[in-house]
């Protein structure tokens, strides 16, 4: 088969191949970094509720993102994406799901408790994406992504849900649940684009730009009056600009040779990262669960970056 024939996802994992798996891997975590200071640097504001945490960051942060794409060599990949028919159901598809993850796992905590909702947001995200990935033959089931998403998904449990006494709620579960596909949804769609030879920029420039307009009566009618003095403009600033542009272009470009079923369980390590943050600088406590839970994530993580044998 000559080089031309090869389809344009085949030819993007032969470029990852050469170019290194470890370091686009650590793009995804070190995205899940940057989100795991979220919950530390929203207590400076204790005013804004969730909603509007979640709102600002998504508008916001949609708005710098389409920036960047339209700034990125003439906004030539943002056109060439926008402009192709077949590209719109999965924009619009992409957008909502953006949209229905923030809203639904906010919804998800206020009715089951925010460590259950995030177990099971978190938990079940890796699950969809895997399936998904299956169901569109983008990825397939290997016997080393089984054992360290289970390990994660259960290290992540150990670690929210440890020494807290949460009720479940079986419409917050279902919320939960609809948040971890809604991001897995989102992963998957990311991922077909770039696979497909879209520019990356311009693939989260325009999901989180469509977002950012479905959001916009939500932040508008959630109080954001909080963001109009000195530390609340701060913070907006810092999880538009730092936490989701930021994170969103690091995810996206590991998303150019790292399927999307290693990347959203490499996006565990994001309740790690505010468990360290709330020991480090909230003084928070952790009990011998939870800290059996960091030990057990972390170690998952580790054997999913490892570089595999040849």
């Amino acid at each position: 088969m000559s080089r031309s024939a090869l389809p344009d996802w085949l030819r993007a994992a032969r470029r990852g191949a050469r170019s290194g798996r470890r370091s686009n891997t650590a793009d995804i975590l070190l995205a899940a970094c940057l989100w795991g200071t979220t919950g530390t640097i929203r207590t400076y504001v204790p005013e804004a509720s969730n909603v509007s945490i979640a709102a600002v960051r998504i508008v916001l942060g949609g708005l710098i993102l389409l920036a960047v794409a339209a700034g990125t060599a003439r906004g030539a990949g943002l056109r060439r994406l926008v402009s192709a028919r077949r590209n719109w159901p999965l924009l619009v598809l992409g957008a909502a799901a953006i949209a229905v993850y923030q809203t639904a796992f906010f919804s998800a905590a206020a009715r089951t408790g925010v460590a259950v909702g995030t177990v099971v947001t978190l938990g079940s995200g890796p699950v969809f994406t895997g399936l998904l990935g299956l169901i569109t033959r983008q990825a397939a089931f290997t016997r080393r992504w089984g054992l360290a998403t289970a390990g994660a998904v259960a290290g992540c449990a150990a670690l929210v849900g440890g020494g807290q006494d949460a009720g479940a709620d079986p419409v917050g579960i279902g919320l939960a649940l609809l948040s971890g596909f809604s991001y897995a949804v989102y992963a998957t769609i990311t991922s077909t684009f770039i696979s497909r030879g879209e520019e990356d920029r311009a693939v989260v420039g325009a999901l989180f730009g469509m977002a950012a307009v479905v959001l916009l009566p939500v932040l508008l009618a959630g109080s954001p009056g909080w963001t109009l003095h000195g530390t609340g403009m701060l913070i907006a600033l810092y999880l538009g600009a730092v936490t989701t542009t930021g994170g969103y272009l690091l995810f996206a470009r590991g998303l150019r040779t790292t399927p999307a079923t290693t990347a959203t369980t490499l996006t565990l390590a994001e309740p790690a990262v505010a468990a360290v943050l709330g020991l480090a600088v909230l003084g928070e406590h952790l009990g011998g669960v939870a800290l059996c839970g960091l030990a057990l994530l972390a170690g998952s993580l580790v054997v999913l970056m490892a570089p595999s044998r040849r």
